[in-house]
């Protein structure tokens, strides 16, 4: 009972937060119309939720890869704004984006080390679903990380869009996105 209470109450307090980065990339999937064209590659995104600033610890700076604080600097100031210019970063720029929970993007875009083999074979078996790459491996193994609130990954290949929380995820196929509310083709 205490796991699940340290779950909900996580997720509690990001929800708005979390609420809006998902349906960005759920908006970008939508809107990107050649999924189905050989050779050509969509929007991506790799976005991690941390609790504490300091992520040095398992992240490395990705060259010169920015996210321009400039055009937005917290996701839920402007939700169009943080829209409009994770559109740009999802189709010129590489690396994950790092958000502090209160919302604050940091302008470092990085790539995530992979926790030791030691770590994750004291966590118990991760299911990888055999569609995953090494992108969203990569972000299953994050969500388990204690500073990790939460990430969540827009596919390249197929615009599926998949959340990460604790070693678990809950994926989105393109077809799938924006549940109920998604009109009709």
């Amino acid at each position: 009972m205490e796991e699940l209470e340290r779950v909900l109450s996580r997720y509690a307090t990001s929800q708005e937060l979390m609420d809006q980065i998902r349906y960005t990339a759920e908006s970008l999937s939508m809107e990107f119309d050649q999924w189905d064209k050989q050779h050509v590659s969509g929007p991506s995104l790799y976005l991690l939720i941390v609790a504490e600033i300091n992520f040095d610890a398992y992240t490395d700076p990705m060259g010169d890869n920015r996210w321009p604080v400039e055009r937005c600097r917290v996701v839920t100031e402007s939700p169009d704004k943080f829209t409009e210019v994770a559109r740009d970063v999802t189709l010129r720029r590489d690396g994950a984006v790092v958000v502090t929970g209160d919302g604050t993007i940091q302008e470092q875009m990085v790539r995530v080390r992979s926790p030791s083999r030691e770590y994750l074979n004291s966590v118990g078996k991760l299911e990888y679903a055999d569609w995953m790459g090494a992108k969203h491996m990569s972000a299953l193994e994050t969500s388990l990380r204690e500073e990790v609130l939460w990430v969540v990954t827009l596919s390249e290949e197929n615009g599926r869009v998949t959340t990460f929380l604790d070693g678990t995820y809950q994926d989105y196929p393109r077809e799938a996105i924006g549940g109920r509310w998604r009109p009709e083709e």
